[in-house]
């Protein structure tokens, strides 16, 4: 009786341990899905949840299916805390995102303590890939690459202009602002204005006046589309003629429904358009089939479960700490965005900014073209 009873434990404890290895892979996807950036969040939404139903269908990971876990932090470092642990409570093992560099940063700690692995689409804060964390990448670049970049080409094309550097006061905004002002400064240009401002505010007339009074003939700005697009609209109604130059944060269609005509002329710098890459071609067309434009970095969250699935496979385990050791160890991998190699801090290995203007396209609509 003993023996027929220990026998049955033993068997249901096999059962439950076969059904709980084979379980879902639990992927979080935290960002902004709602809100003032919430088309940003549903790039990474729509590009992590494609990858997932690709990567099943060609088997999963490692035999595993991919479960997507939406975390919605409203760009909100507080609440991106509260997703972070509702993910741990969950179960979740990678996560996608978060999409704010000021988001990112905190959560981190949370996922390295619990044993989750993230890629950022879009975090691109230095200080996130630095503190020696065995759990953090991301598939962009850096501000201090993007702010050298963007510093080096107002010094060579605006000789003589009066720049302002403006920042939204964020983790992310005032990184790139400061690290385009030192690429600035060590090419012999001295900002005329240095200013901070309030991200939601809607009426920047003080602003403008002061950028006015200083001459202003080139506004650099750190931050996102919603302020960059007040900004540019508010500054053009006041007479102010000024181009505004700014970053990946602003790559969103929606900049031009802010601005109107006035976003014409407007600069930013981003990675090549992954959507123009030959090999992303069918990937780009399920995108707009399905009715989603896959602009910015909807293709950056793609590659990043891309780099996890691989990553997995070329270590033979699903296990999040072998995963990173694999993912900077056995790259390059291929992804949406081309071959991805990782260096030891969990950066990729070929950044590539270029420099973007803002016109219209082929279809009347305003976007950002590769400058000529």
């Amino acid at each position: 009786m003993k023996k027929s009873l220990l026998s049955a434990v033993a068997l249901t404890a096999m059962v439950a341990f076969s059904g709980s290895a084979w379980a879902d892979i639990l992927v979080g996807v935290g960002g902004p899905l709602t809100g003032p950036n919430a088309a940003f969040g549903a790039q990474l939404q729509k590009g992590a949840e494609q990858a997932a139903a690709d990567i099943n269908a060609a088997g999963g990971i490692n035999g595993e299916k991919i479960k997507i876990v939406l975390g919605d932090d409203v760009s909100d470092p507080k609440q991106g805390v509260s997703v972070a642990n509702k993910f741990v409570a969950d179960g979740v093992k990678y996560v996608i995102g978060h999409f704010n560099s000021g988001v990112s940063i905190p959560t981190s700690e949370i996922y390295a303590e619990n044993g989750i692995l993230q890629i950022s689409p879009a975090s691109t804060n230095p200080k996130y890939t630095e503190r020696g964390l065995w759990n953090t990448f991301r598939t962009c670049g850096r501000d201090d690459q993007q702010g050298a970049v963007a510093g080096k080409y107002i010094a060579e094309n605006y000789k003589g202009a009066k720049v302002a550097v403006i920042h939204d006061k964020t983790p992310y905004g005032q990184g790139l602002a400061d690290e385009t002002k030192k690429a600035l400064n060590a090419a012999g240009v001295t900002e005329v204005v240095y200013e901070g401002i309030t991200p939601g505010e809607k009426d920047y007339s003080a602003l403008i006046a002061k950028l006015k009074q200083a001459g202003t003939t080139l506004i650099y700005f750190g931050g996102l589309h919603q302020e960059a697009g007040l900004i540019i609209r508010q500054a053009a109604d006041q007479g102010l003629k000024a181009p505004l130059f700014s970053g990946d944060g602003i790559v969103s269609n929606e900049l031009a429904s802010i601005a109107g005509d006035a976003v014409a002329g407007t600069l930013n710098t981003f990675a090549p358009d992954p959507r123009e890459n030959p090999a992303s071609k069918e990937l780009v067309e399920k995108f707009r089939k399905a009715g989603f434009e896959p602009e910015a970095y909807t293709l950056y969250a793609y590659a990043g479960l891309q780099v996890i699935a691989e990553a997995a496979k070329a270590a033979g385990t699903n296990d999040s700490e072998k995963v990173a050791e694999a993912i900077k160890a056995k790259g390059p991998f291929k992804t949406a965005l081309g071959d991805l190699g990782f260096d030891a801090k969990g950066d990729i290995t070929r950044p590539d900014y270029i420099v973007y203007e803002w016109s219209k396209g082929a279809d009347g609509k305003y976007s950002y073209f590769p400058k000529k």
